[in-house]
């Protein structure tokens, strides 16, 4: 179930009224997946307390309860959970073990303890696996810069390369279409002249016979 105001308000006060928090003996700050996690929670009274877990959500997971008499009480998958957890008492010290870290255990631990009818929280300790980042594959050997240029340049061509492209075949358009249709024309033109003139000449040719 996910957290909701009223907890979120104990777990509040929680801070303040009890304050000693959950520690670790040893840095969790390069957790690895299948590490031992080793919590210690110290209490300051001899009287029972549990050990809850909240994930990325917000979403609060009981653990185990260890009353004051050191009797274990994990969640309701006992044989499951005592096959991931351990959990024991020393007076007013209450640890709690997760005996191979995986990815579902990440989140913030907290010891809950309840005193003279009034619930108590921990400041919690997070544990979470260091975040992997990819690296993209390099190629090992020289390399001719030259190369590398050209390839990059036919990959993304300049735009402003490109307009001036456009540009020019832009004007040649312009010019060579009006050019080629005058040359045209004078083709004509000379044509047509040609045959006029030979008409012309046999008429002549005729007439004086």
């Amino acid at each position: 179930r996910r957290s909701s105001p009223a907890l979120l308000l104990l777990l509040a006060l929680g801070f303040c009224e009890y304050g000693h928090g959950v520690k670790s003996p040893k840095d969790i700050t390069q957790l690895r997946v299948g590490q031992r996690l080793e919590l210690e929670c110290h209490t300051g009274r001899d009287s029972g307390a549990s050990w809850i877990r909240q994930d990325k959500s917000g979403t609060l997971h009981f653990i185990v309860s260890i009353s004051s008499l050191s009797r274990i009480t994990f969640s309701s998958d006992q044989r499951t959970a005592s096959e991931r957890f351990e959990a024991s008492k020393d007076n007013t010290i209450f640890r709690l073990v997760v005996k191979s870290f995986t990815p579902q255990d990440e989140g913030n631990y907290f010891c809950m303890m309840i005193y003279n009818q009034v619930m108590f929280f921990s400041r919690g300790q997070p544990a979470f696996l260091p975040v992997t980042t990819t690296v993209a594959p390099t190629t090992c050997g020289p390399t001719d810069k030259h190369g590398i240029t050209e390839d990059l340049n036919l990959q993304t061509p300049d735009p402003e390369r490109r307009m001036q492209e456009e540009l020019d075949f832009s004007c040649h358009i312009f010019i060579w279409v009006p050019l080629a249709g005058a040359c045209l024309l004078l083709l004509i033109a000379l044509v047509i002249t040609i045959v006029l003139c030979r008409q012309t000449r046999r008429r002549r040719c005729r007439c004086k016979r």
